[in-house]
């Protein structure tokens, strides 16, 4: 295996796989090169100094001929041809890093960190994006790069390989004699006490500590660089992150691209619209009430589906044929989670209780109730990454939301109790198990930080939210709320970076997904009969899909909707009208399939984004 295949992190579709190996609250540093000269503008702040030059124009086909001289020769050097990598740095007359560059990248990843903190406080920082002098053998920090920052980090770094070779005294001294005098990130010092109380086994599961400590040093030294002039040192695998950029770019002017499938560097990428899973391919009519839930497992095997008729269908997602009814449920269900291992079905319904079930033999496994005096509904539930331990949640304050393990001595007992102010009508899990995001009966959203439980921050919405879906990256969540859009937000950041608009809602529950083999899709349903599919990146609405009929009140709603996760080229929704429809890229010839004769062919009820542009 090649440098560049075993070391550098995978981007797929414009999504970048970049583990942090930091405590629960990770370090930001200042973006790479905002307050420094580009090479060509005022003076240059070289990285090393110029072995001969050779008359050339400076710049190819409009590029700094320097720049992408140096990311050439580092990209060679990640690829594994060293001898091609000296070959262009001395025919071109560019070295990649000075000898103070390289000590301090050889510091860190060797570990040497009293040898970096020298390089590192002896660092000039740029000033007006250049400076005097001769500066090729220094390392030198962008302009607004914090030191304080960067120690924090190289320290904290410190302390952890010490915490998790458990050397718990020379880690306690670290905390004390190194990171407190630095007085930054209160909150991180916090944590980081805490996890001196932490077993081996707990600080496994809260650090996702690599068993080659390199790795986390090299996430390390990737963030450090982020506050270093680039002209100085390259952010490591740049041609790499560069060549993702416009696989991106592709991907973001494709409004159909739906493949797992990075397009090729070759040519110019285009997916065909027919590609595109716009054609109901079945109904399902199991159900004699309104569909409220409809939810695809994990590995894409099953299919879920919940409503007014008390009951939970299970179907296999190839044929579609009813392997288990579950119908001890004495009130209409409102809501499906799947375990992440697909092998477990948590249902709520209008009532006190939410049971859970071995989803193939039908199995009930567990009973949850949460002790309040009013008995209230519970509303929601959300799975942790181990299959085992799940938070419901209710309309009470007093239990808003409960944590329950399967593997506890006593299952009718909740293993933590969140209380407050306000009543929470859903809740979601990110797929790393951090993050508990729920929101209340109105327009708030509530964060918090599952190895604490501790409130992590709120955010006030202009409308009713009416459920919370996240992302698979872990960084964005899709909110439905009830003055009609879908908004996509960035909780790393704490703020909407998105709307989607266009969709009927008002009081009803709608439900959202991401959809596509790499969640470039946005989909919901909505009041007025119709399904939407925005594109993720562009907002552009890119399909208008109807088909479900009126149901027994004369409504059109869509209510669910849920893509198969294994099966880019399938969901599924469901609606007031009792059916469930499997939307495919492709029409099944099986002259069995059931379809309703007063249902218009897809095609004549959908609306493309090639022939409406003109309304976005």
């Amino acid at each position: 295996m090649r440098p560049d295949e075993a070391n550098r992190n995978i981007v797929s579709n414009g999504y970048s796989n970049n583990p942090s190996f930091l405590p629960p609250r990770k370090t930001s540093f200042p973006v790479n090169g905002h307050s420094t000269a580009i090479n060509g503008s005022g003076q240059n702040l070289k990285n090393g100094t110029s072995k001969r030059r050779i008359p050339r124009n400076p710049t190819y086909r409009g590029h700094n001929r320097e720049e992408l001289t140096r990311i050439l020769i580092q990209g060679l050097k990640d690829m594994g041809y060293e001898t091609s990598a000296s070959t262009l740095s001395a025919e071109s007359g560019y070295e990649l890093e000075s000898n103070e560059v390289a000590a301090f990248r050889s510091a860190i990843l060797s570990g040497h960190w009293p040898d970096a903190e020298r390089i590192l406080t002896s660092s000039p920082h740029s000033e007006g994006g250049g400076m005097s002098g001769n500066t090729g053998q220094s390392l030198i920090l962008a302009g607004n790069a914090n030191k304080r920052q960067m120690l924090f980090a190289i320290r904290q770094q410190k302390f952890l390989e010490l915490l998790v070779s458990r050397d718990l005294l020379s880690a306690l001294k670290v905390l004390r004699e190194e990171l407190t005098p630095l007085h930054f990130d209160t909150y991180q010092l916090h944590t980081l006490s805490g996890l001196l109380m932490c077993t081996q086994q707990e600080l496994e599961t809260q650090l996702h500590w690599p068993e080659d400590p390199e790795e986390a040093r090299q996430s390390l030294l990737e963030e450090l660089t982020r506050s270093i002039a680039p002209s100085v040192m390259i952010r490591d695998h740049r041609l790499a992150e560069l060549l993702d950029q416009v696989k991106s770019a592709q991907i973001n002017q494709c409004l159909y691209h739906n493949t797992a499938v990075a397009p090729s560097l070759y040519s110019d990428h285009m997916c065909s619209q027919e590609d595109f899973p716009t054609k109901t391919w079945m109904i399902l009519e199991e159900h004699v009430g309104e569909v409220y839930c409809v939810s695809f497992s994990p590995d894409g095997k099953w299919l879920a589906t919940a409503g007014e008729d008390r009951m939970c269908i299970i179907y296999d997602a190839v044929n579609f044929r009813v392997v288990q009814k579950l119908q001890q449920h004495d009130a209409p269900i409102t809501h499906l989670a799947w375990s992440p291992d697909s092998k477990k079905l948590l249902t709520a319904a209008e009532e006190p209780r939410a049971r859970v079930w071995d989803a193939l033999s039908g199995k009930l496994i567990m009973t949850v109730e949460h002790n309040n005096s009013e008995r209230r509904p519970i509303t929601s539930g959300a799975w942790l990454p181990d299959s085992l331990s799940l938070v419901t949640c209710c309309h009470d304050r007093d239990t808003k939301m409960c944590l329950w393990s399967l593997s506890a001595s006593d299952l009718t007992k909740p293993i933590h109790t969140w209380s407050g102010e306000f009543r929470v009508a859903d809740v979601a899990i990110t797929p790393d198990g951090r993050r508990l995001l729920c929101n209340d009966m109105d327009s708030l959203l509530v964060v918090y930080d599952m190895n604490t439980y501790r409130e992590e921050f709120r955010m006030k919405l202009s409308s009713k939210i009416t459920c919370i879906t996240p992302s698979r990256d872990n960084r964005t969540i899709l909110v439905n709320i009830a003055e009609g859009e879908v908004q996509l937000i960035d909780i790393e950041n704490r703020y909407p970076v998105r709307k989607f608009k266009g969709l009927s809602q008002g009081k009803n529950i709608i439900r959202n997904a991401f959809g596509g083999a790499a969640e470039n899709f946005v989909v919901s349903g909505s009041k007025d009969g119709a399904i939407y599919i925005w594109h993720k990146e562009n907002l552009a609405l890119i399909e208008t899909l109807r088909g479900h009929g009126k149901g027994s009140k004369s409504e059109l709603c869509v209510t669910s909707i849920s893509w198969n996760p294994r099966d880019a080229g399938m969901f599924a929704s469901g609606g007031d009208d009792r059916k469930v429809r499997i939307w495919s890229n492709a029409v099944s010839d099986d002259s069995s399939m059931i379809f309703d004769p007063r249902i218009r062919h897809p095609d004549l009820g959908r609306t493309s984004a090639l022939r409406s542009t003109s309304n976005l």
